[in-house]
């Protein structure tokens, strides 16, 4: 069993958010679908809490009612190899009715909130040559969907 586990609040979705997320991401699953008694609070049968697996991680959705939704306070980090990637895992996660936000950010038809970053970003963000950092950042800050060949170019000098 996996120590600490992200819990996603739906209102009825959680089903739907899940199979939808295990489309996306190799080696994932449902693992177990558990439903509301006689007791509530949702309907006797309906979906209480999905547990599914996204390539190794898990994850439980829960059907809570409308009373909380996501924000970009929380986001969930897809490292990417290359640029292939980023636009496939970009692309998927805006099916739907997505919203691209900014700086490799969107929000999935759900309201989740991603991050789709190639995987060097980081090491050219904290790169202890400043000039080199602060280029990069610029260039990211203007785009929406991350372009790692533009990203390079900015680390260059170029």
């Amino acid at each position: 069993m996996q120590k600490i586990r992200p819990f996603l609040w739906f209102d009825k979705e959680a089903e739907e958010a899940a199979n939808f997320y295990i489309s996306v991401f190799k080696n994932s699953r449902v693992l177990e679908v558990a439903r509301y008694g006689a007791a509530g609070p949702g309907p006797a049968g309906s979906v209480m809490t999905v547990t599914f697996v996204l390539d190794g991680q898990e994850f439980i959705a829960l059907n809570g009612g409308p009373h909380f939704r996501f924000t970009e306070a929380v986001s969930l980090f897809v490292t990417c190899e290359d640029q292939a990637e980023v636009d496939y895992f970009w692309d998927k996660l805006m099916a739907g009715g997505g919203q691209p936000v900014e700086c490799g950010w969107l929000k999935d038809r759900f309201g989740l909130s991603w991050q789709v970053v190639p995987a060097g970003l980081m090491t050219m963000l904290h790169d202890p040559d400043a000039a080199r950092s602060e280029r990069v950042m610029r260039a990211m800050l203007q785009m929406v969907k991350l372009d790692i060949a533009a990203l390079q170019r900015a680390y260059d000098g170029e």
